[in-house]
């Protein structure tokens, strides 16, 4: 049985510079593990038993980013699974859209990990190392783009 995961992509909008697009005043939070490869990736983590998925996905955000729910909007419309291997074993990871509400609001990491950064697109894929994701946050982007 593939291990499940669940987390949301955090996004926050900068006032923008009048001569800028709005899009380019978008930042991705992605939070970098104390563990292992320390790699970079949105808050997730596994489904306790009881709880669905969008439970997690907000447990674990306030757990690892120390970020509420009452502080972010989940964005309709925008819902991602992503499969892959982890150590031999498939892996199924879901994740939401969500913005936070204050561009400020003050991130609080957990011992899982060591460092976060807000990103541009751009950047922030070089900092997700694995393809699957750059890919879904280009394709977040684009859906947010699309919105405006």
């Amino acid at each position: 049985m593939a291990v499940r995961a669940c987390g949301l992509i955090i996004y926050r909008r900068l006032q923008p510079a009048p001569s800028s697009k709005v899009t380019d005043s978008i930042e991705y939070l992605l939070l970098q593990t104390s563990y292992g490869t320390h790699h970079w990736t949105p808050p997730k983590g596994h489904v306790d038993p009881g709880e669905d998925d969008l439970q997690t996905a907000f447990r674990e955000t306030q757990e690892e980013a120390g970020l509420q729910a009452s502080q972010l909007t989940l964005i309709e419309g925008y819902k991602k699974e992503l499969h892959y291997p982890v150590r031999g074993k498939p892996k199924t990871v879901v994740y939401w859209l969500a913005e936070v509400k204050d561009c400020n609001t003050e991130i609080k990491l957990s011992e899982e990990h060591q460092a976060f950064q807000w990103l541009k697109l751009e950047d922030a894929c070089k900092f997700a190392e694995y393809e699957d994701m750059q890919a879904t946050l280009k394709e977040v982007h684009q859906f947010l783009c699309s919105r405006e």
